[in-house]
């Protein structure tokens, strides 16, 4: 267990309750604009419904805020006191009273800037909570084996960050056990496992990721197993070399090859200590080594279990009197004999005990863990891109198992949430939602609507460095949608295109492949009538674009309404000692980069 230090400070639930009240003014305008579906922008005019403003306007005031944001430094972003007095609570110079229309783009910007995560100031930075967790002590993190070498670039950013977190959480409660809720493919577990040491149940509900993860694991290990391998042959192999050009003190000469020693019989093995095969080394020899077995990045001390019992061990290869420079006396041959054959029990129970056990299970809050993990001890749960409503579950299940003292959790597809007061006058016995999770919203009855959680899944800070969104495809279905209503007379469609797209060679060859995938006749249509509805759009197509950038820089109020929920309800509880939300990842790389965090009072 770490030494005791204080965690960061964190807001309070009624500051935190404040800034959602001022959130919730601003989303009970601004959220007909994520609530409007790209695939009814036509048919259903939207533009002119919600937007009081021309496309190339939109467009070049938002163009200039994401150019701005990026070229500004994350720490240096909160918005000063001038730019709060700049319309931000002022609504009406955001939308207009009477038509509920966008008015000033600049404002609509502004104050999506200032309720963003990043701005509002609820959340915790990770080097400042890190520090704390580990108190006095050092940072312990192993540089031998990089998880980018058999994870992609995406996964492997995610995974280091995570892992070392919830490593440096497991040894502030000295915890070993860990649960993986929603594991997938099992980079996760299989990482906290090889890597800290950890003893990780991953817990998917697919049979299928199950196996896959088992597979995977298995190659995992064999990797881990042939990188530290190397190590010790890198090391032994220096140990010899210096052995061998180191003269012999003494009138018997040293004999510096130790496989002919090693080939001895083994009567002359039994009369050998260790020192009498290996020379006295100096101390200015062993600190050669130690920076040698350094620059070789072979294992840090945290991983002294899991990596040195695996590869070799220091008193393998320096002679006792090396180690114990205080004690003048050579230990027994026999008492050697014991003392490694105590070491290799030990290591073996802590080889079983850093374990990663992929089970097939689907978990809900009311779910039972003793049912599913056996040995069920104090542990903490974890999860990664958790799923729809797995997320707020993770959180349940924290609550209310005394044997979970901590969780980390980034949630994924806000579009799978179930939402409470989404449609009230369907009859549901279901008691618990994935949203709202918080008295406040519940009492409010707040509801986002699908297409809204839809949008929070869009990416600000990849749009801002150029990965901009496709536009064409998304204006190819909304032309689309108006022909099949012309044409067929079909309003709602319960069928999807899917990726039609990018199997096609033109408008013409994607509409004709999405009306067969639709099971429409494509035949009644001309060639002529379908490209006449594309040049009719195509000069509106800039409106889409527009609209759409109005979206993403929406986004993060949303993913923010979603969180500060989350965390609410934690700060609701009363056994929890601590918790907060912590930016995990960049966004660029993993645009879902938010942790929740939880710890229960320390024993």
């Amino acid at each position: 267990m770490a030494a005791s230090c204080p965690l960061p400070v964190t807001q309070d639930l009624s500051t935190l309750r404040a800034k959602l009240q001022g959130l919730l003014r601003f989303l009970r305008e601004a959220l007909s604009i994520s609530n409007a579906h790209t695939v009814d922008f036509y048919t259903e005019s939207v533009w002119e419904q919600l937007i009081d403003l021309p496309p190339e306007t939109v467009l070049a005031v938002l163009k200039k805020s994401t150019e701005e944001a990026e070229a500004r430094p994350s720490e240096a972003r909160p918005l000063v006191e001038a730019e709060r007095a700049s319309g931000i609570t002022d609504f009406p110079k955001i939308f207009c009273e009477t038509s509920q229309k966008l008015l000033s783009v600049e404002a609509f910007a502004l104050a999506a800037k200032y309720y963003s995560l990043q701005n509002l100031g609820v959340c915790t930075p990770l080097e400042q909570l890190l520090v704390a967790l580990r108190g006095n002590q050092t940072q312990k993190t192993g540089e031998n084996v990089k998880p980018d070498e058999f994870m992609n670039l995406k996964k492997s950013h995610e995974v280091q960050a995570m892992s070392e977190l919830i490593s440096s959480i497991a040894d502030y409660y000295g915890i070993k056990q860990v649960i993986d809720l929603g594991s997938g493919k099992g980079y996760l577990s299989s990482f906290l496992s090889l890597k800290y040491g950890l003893k990780v149940y991953g817990i998917d509900s697919s049979n299928t990721n199950t196996h896959g993860a088992q597979e995977r694991n298995r190659k995992l290990k064999k990797h881990w197993k042939i990188c530290h391998t190397q190590s010790k042959s890198d090391v032994n192999g220096l140990a010899l070399k210096m052995a061998k050009g180191k003269k012999m003190q003494g009138e018997i000469p040293y004999k510096a090859n130790t496989e002919e020693v090693c080939n001895n019989s083994p009567t002359s093995q039994e009369m050998m200590s260790t020192s009498e095969f290996l020379p006295d080394f100096s101390v200015s020899v062993i600190s050669n080594i130690r920076k040698q077995m350094e620059n070789l990045h072979v294992c840090s001390h945290r991983e002294e279990n899991l990596c040195f019992a695996n590869a070799f061990s220091l008193i393998d290869l320096l002679p006792i009197d090396a180690i114990e420079p205080t004690s003048s006396s050579r230990m027994p041959k026999r008492k050697m004999l014991e003392a490694n054959k105590e070491r290799r029990k030990t290591t073996s129970k802590s080889t079983e005990s850093n374990i990663y056990s992929p089970l097939t299970s689907f978990v809900t809050a009311d779910s039972e863990l003793h049912d599913i993990i056996k040995d069920l001890e104090d542990c903490l749960m974890v999860g990664l891109h958790t799923c729809g409503d797995l997320a707020p579950n993770t959180l349940r299940i924290f609550t209310s198992k005394s044997e979970i003292k901590g969780v980390c959790s980034v949630g994924c597809c806000y579009h799978l949430l179930s939402e409470e007061f989404e449609d009230p006058h369907k009859e549901c016995t279901q008691e618990k939602w994935g949203f709202p999770m918080c008295h406040y919203l519940k009492e409010e009855r707040w509801c986002c609507g699908r297409n809204a959680r839809m949008s929070a899944c869009l990416a600000l800070e990849r749009v801002a460095v150029g990965r901009g969104l496709p536009t064409e495809s998304l204006f190819y279905r909304a032309v689309l949608q108006d022909i099949i209503k012309d044409c067929y007379g079909i309003t709602k469609c319960d069928r999807h295109v899917g990726k039609i797209y990018s199997k096609s060679s033109s408008f013409l060859d994607y509409v004709r492949k999405s009306l067969r995938k639709l099971g429409l006749d494509e035949s009644k249509l001309p060639e002529k009538l379908i490209m006449d509805y594309y040049e009719k759009y195509k000069p509106r197509m800039n409106e889409l674009e527009a609209f759409n950038m109005l979206k993403v820089v929406l986004a993060p109020c949303i993913e923010t309404l979603i969180l500060l929920d989350r965390l609410c309800y934690l700060k609701e509880q009363e056994d929890i000692a601590w918790s907060a939300l912590v930016k995990l990842f960049d966004p660029v790389k993993s645009p879902r980069c938010y942790a929740v965090i939880a710890l229960k009072q320390q024993q």
